[in-house]
């Protein structure tokens, strides 16, 4: 068994069925009659999936049974695939600070402004919010950029520049890459 969490929300014949096959299936069964339950269990949660016969309000990861019956077989094809789809999401974003970094989109996002990343800003942001110390031009050379070379090249200054240009402008943060004598960081 792993550590998803299947939440069975006001539907007692489903839970009792599930509950009878947990130890076949791939997640642990947990029961919830009411809202406030619900909501407990999902803030004690990372990995859940909830399954209700009503969409719930304000909160994610639901699954909607709303057409029974159904074969045991397909019921848990369409949780894996609803599970499958949630993790997929959690992975495609990031956090830094107050900004959310979309992944799939390339979108840094703070107070209901979008600034659209490339994917090599993307990765610069990712790789200086992963490190506490300043990270050099060269090591950002090497592992964004994959190259390391001797001749002087400004190709690491100009994309910083340019993206903490673009921050200022969308975001009026002049603060989020700072610069280091010995290299650049993430504030």
């Amino acid at each position: 068994m792993n550590n998803q969490n299947l939440i069975i929300f006001n539907f007692k014949s489903l839970y009792v069925i599930l509950k009878e096959l947990e130890e076949h299936l791939n997640f642990k069964i947990l029961e919830s009659l009411n809202i406030k339950n619900l909501n407990d269990k999902v803030k004690n949660s990372k990995n859940y999936l909830i399954i209700t016969q009503k969409k719930v309000n304000d909160i994610s990861n639901q699954f909607i049974l709303d057409s029974v019956p159904i074969r045991i077989s397909k019921l848990i094809e369409k949780i894996n695939i609803q599970s499958l789809k949630f993790q997929f999401n959690e992975k495609s974003e990031f956090r830094i600070a107050q900004y959310k970094i979309d992944l799939n989109s390339r979108e840094l996002i703070a107070a209901n402004n979008t600034l659209k990343l490339t994917e090599k800003e993307t990765n610069i942001i990712i790789y200086l919010s992963q490190s506490s110390e300043p990270v050099s031009i060269d090591q950002l050379q090497l592992d964004v950029w994959g190259y390391r070379s001797k001749l002087e090249t400004h190709t690491v200054e100009t994309h910083i520049y340019r993206l903490r240009k673009k921050i200022l402008k969308k975001f009026n943060d002049k603060n989020f890459i700072s610069s280091h004598k010995n290299g650049y960081k993430i504030n």
